[in-house]
């Protein structure tokens, strides 16, 4: 470490948020890798954007790092083998959700053999950066999925000057960021200096919630390097207020500017990168290997040892909840993510992706969420980040009046449930948010 160090305050409090038991089991146990599964089935999309194109054929060979899937188009990303052995084929498969996801389905010869071809890379330019993400087929880490080289390659008209490096994991439960604070301290330290350098950025300010004491001391170490001689390189704390990790209103908190709806950070002259997706891109710089597992935090009420496991990419649900001896006769529900933001997998079919940070299994048992009838308290819009009104966005989905969805704002919401968390009624507003957005996306087709 070298100069001392003082952490910055929020620039801007955001209206609204909820205080949230943390529920952080497993922040003290250190990641464990599970080995690779008989089968994995890696969806050729797991981004935002155009699923890739498959370019591997029943029968092939692939080892670990290994590309099976080219991007399609610039809002989308390559996908590489997670296990060595052999392609079964390429299946379309429900396995997240009720769609149909089209996969390459690999068995696995347990070997975990890295692909031969695999070499570190030489970055000399911001250009080299994005197509270094690109390569990685690195999206964002922290849930959702946007292909990282596309924000890290903005358009000519944007004037960035702000890397935000989000380390604040919100979330109940979820800790998977938090171990990458204190497993990888190195390498977030050359990860931040090399975008710092490379991007010509002015300033980096790296968010942590003041709930998690070690991360701190370790992120303070990036601020404090030595190679940080201009004193650009800064700690944020932020309170431990739900939803402080959005995007939106990470950048508020951050710099105070406000993200203008259908716009991107980039317009405000910021780059947002989860704490895990700056590290996993200089891994690939260094080492040439693309993304191909992930950690995942696995917790609640059915696992009998909480804690945090790497696993190869395409990983069956059902397969890691064998590793973590839970038993499957016991579980009600599994979601994936966390219990704000995370949704139920349609079976335990399901399989780990680049954006899972979580599995959260609950056993069997009562479940009270009967909904009565709103009370008119008006928590939603207070606990609301965005300052919008969901009550008023049920009445008018009740009517059927899509036209009021427009001046109610629902494309501003971002999704984080503190709505329906915070509703004495049990109502499903972040639900009816969802919906609505989904009507006016479809009007506007």
């Amino acid at each position: 470490m070298g100069r001392k160090e003082k952490a910055l305050t929020p620039v801007k409090r955001i209206h609204g948020g909820i205080q949230l038991e943390h529920l952080k089991n497993t922040a003290e146990v250190e990641t464990e890798i599970m080995p690779s599964p008989g089968t994995v089935f890696i969806p050729l999309s797991q981004h935002i954007g155009a699923p890739a194109n498959p370019i591997v054929k029943k029968g092939d060979k692939v080892f670990v790092g290994t590309l099976i899937g080219e991007e399609n188009g610039f809002i989308s990303a390559p996908v590489h083998s997670s296990v060595s052995g052999t392609v079964k084929g390429i299946t379309d498969k429900a396995l997240n959700s009720t769609a149909t996801v089209k996969c390459v389905e690999i068995e696995s010869d347990g070997e975990m053999t890295p692909d031969p071809q695999l070499k570190p890379l030489k970055i000399k330019s911001a250009k080299g950066i994005s197509e270094a993400a690109k390569k990685c087929g690195l999206v964002g880490l922290g849930g959702a999925g946007f292909p990282t080289h596309v924000k890290l390659l903005p358009s000519k008209d944007s004037n960035i000057d702000t890397l935000i490096i989000n380390a604040a994991e919100c979330e109940p439960y979820i800790t998977s960021d938090y171990r990458e604070c204190i497993e990888n301290v190195d390498g977030i330290i050359a990860a931040t200096y090399l975008l710092k350098k490379k991007l010509n950025l002015e300033k980096v300010i790296i968010c942590v919630e003041n709930n998690k004491p070690k991360a701190i001391k370790n992120l303070m170490e990036v601020a404090a390097n030595e190679k940080d001689t201009e004193d650009t390189v800064k700690l944020m704390r932020l309170p431990s207020t739900y939803p402080q990790g959005a995007e939106k209103v990470i950048i508020y908190s951050a710099t105070g500017r406000k993200v203008p709806l259908g716009k991107l950070p980039s317009d405000v002259g910021c780059i947002v990168m989860n704490v895990t997706s700056l590290a996993k891109l200089y891994d690939f710089i260094t080492t040439g290997m693309p993304l191909v597992n992930k950690r995942i935090t696995v917790d609640g009420t059915a696992v009998p040892s909480p804690k945090n496991i790497i696993v190869p990419i395409g990983t069956p649900v059902k397969a890691v909840l064998e590793f973590m001896n839970v038993n499957i006769d016991d579980v009600d529900r599994v979601i994936m993510g966390g219990p704000m933001m995370g949704q139920p997998v349609a079976s335990l079919d399901a399989v780990i992706e680049k954006r899972t940070n979580a599995l959260l299994v609950m056993k069997k048992g009562a479940r009270v969420n009967t909904a009565t009838a709103c009370i008119r308290c008006g928590r939603c819009k207070g606990a609301c980040p965005m300052n919008l009104a969901p009550a008023t966005v049920e009445t008018a989905y009740r009517k059927g009046d899509i036209s009021a969805y427009q001046k109610l704002n629902v494309n501003y919401c971002i999704e984080c449930g503190s709505c329906s968390y915070i509703c004495p009624a049990k109502r499903p507003l972040t639900e009816v948010m969802r919906i609505a957005k989904s009507a006016l996306r479809r009007q506007k087709k």
